[in-house]
């Protein structure tokens, strides 16, 4: 399945959201933090005038035979002047296999498949509002994808304040 104009769009939004996520603090000075739920993190910044919120969170356990690995994160933002809401993205830490794509189970039972580019998996539109009610209702979040040297990571994530923090976005980004 080819990802829409939006998915490929996405990409573009998640350059800005990651580099906000990561960005140390003296770079991230825009970013302010709605609030802390749990295992998960509320976020928002303005972007050429433009409200952007988001929720991030790290995995609790992150398994995989593989020597180094960056930063590991799950988000879902918001982008209301652009119409994008719910969209769902993983920042592995490591370039993904070239048009592979990962595997993400929400409490061993809801199971998406999403597609790659570069260090990030996205989902594809249709999914991306199913994804976030699974998030919602679930404990546990499960990611499976696979390097560009071929080594296969499992990402676990608490999804504990998860929808409290995306409440908090959602009422920050209307």
């Amino acid at each position: 399945m080819i990802p829409s104009l939006r998915g490929l769009l996405a990409l573009a939004i998640l350059a800005t959201t990651s580099a906000a996520v990561l960005a140390p603090p003296a770079l991230a000075q825009d970013v302010r933090t709605i609030g802390k739920f749990r295992d998960w993190t509320a976020y928002t910044y303005d972007e050429g005038g433009n409200k952007v919120c988001y929720i991030a969170s790290r995995p609790q356990k992150d398994e995989g035979n593989y020597t180094r690995r960056g930063d590991i994160f799950a988000i879902v933002s918001h982008r209301p002047a652009e119409g994008a809401r719910n969209v769902v993205s993983f920042v592995a830490g490591y370039p993904y296999m070239e048009q592979s794509e990962v595997s993400v189970s929400v409490d061993g039972s809801k199971d998406f498949t999403l597609f790659t580019h570069d260090e990030t998996a996205w989902a594809y539109d249709e999914d991306d509002a199913k994804l976030v009610s699974a998030m919602k209702a679930g404990g546990r979040m499960t990611v499976v994808g696979t390097s560009s040297r071929g080594t296969r990571t499992t990402d676990t994530y608490s999804l504990m304040g998860f929808t409290n923090a995306h409440e908090a976005i959602t009422s920050e980004c209307q």
